[in-house]
């Protein structure tokens, strides 16, 4: 009699633990992976560094080291295939990227005053909330030339852009990414002094930003 009691006893309470580890189960809530579909806006800071080509119709041409800030604002939009993600970026930049070089009887100075990318993005989530991805597509600036006696060239040009980043889900709606982009905005000439100058605007650009999404 005291075997079966005790028997009784042990499958009663295997059966009473089995249910509340269901209950405890059912009841505790399960953290849904992160979706990168949608659309969103951030804000970027950073740092501009190259070298600008200046070439002189008559002369040697000479690399030039060009650096600078930039700080913008950007927008896009992302599809999510299991753990493939892909886009369409579009940003716009104030910059103080410059160099300057000593000839022509003065100092000529070039600078991006601005610039901006509308830019396709593919990219891979290895784990939850971590994107890695690369970029690339159109570019265009502003090269603005000053240079001794009250000279001044400026143009607005069009070129190319492609890098990567890496991007990471603080929580549902900010994400926090980490980017660089190498840029060539290709080839101005003006005349001054008589001669024909080029002027040629590569840089790489790294950048941090914060992005809003909906």
């Amino acid at each position: 009699m005291k075997s079966i009691l005790l028997a009784t006893t042990v499958l009663m309470g295997l059966s009473s633990g089995a249910y509340a580890a269901d209950v405890i189960s059912e009841a505790a809530p399960i953290a849904a992976s992160f979706d990168w579909t949608g659309a969103y806006i951030g804000v970027n800071a950073g740092g501009g560094f190259g070298k600008f080509k200046f070439e002189p119709s008559l002369g040697t041409g000479l690399d030039i080291t060009a650096s600078g800030f930039l700080g913008g604002v950007q927008a896009g939009y992302n599809w999510q295939s299991g753990q493939i993600v892909y886009g369409v970026e579009a940003d716009f930049q104030g910059s103080t990227v410059k160099s300057s070089i000593s000839g022509f009887g003065g100092d000529i100075e070039t600078k991006i005053d601005w610039f901006g990318t509308v830019r396709a993005r593919i990219g891979y989530t290895p784990v939850d909330r971590f994107l890695v991805y690369g970029t690339g597509g159109f570019a265009y600036g502003h090269d603005k030339t000053s240079a001794g006696g009250g000279f001044s060239f400026s143009k607005t040009k069009a070129g190319w852009t492609v890098g990567g980043g890496v991007e990471y889900a603080i929580n549902t709606n900010w994400t926090f990414k980490s980017e660089y982009l190498y840029t060539d905005l290709g080839k101005s000439t003006f005349t001054i002094g008589g001669t024909n100058l080029d002027i040629t605007d590569k840089f790489h650009t790294v950048r941090v930003g914060l992005n809003y999404k909906f």
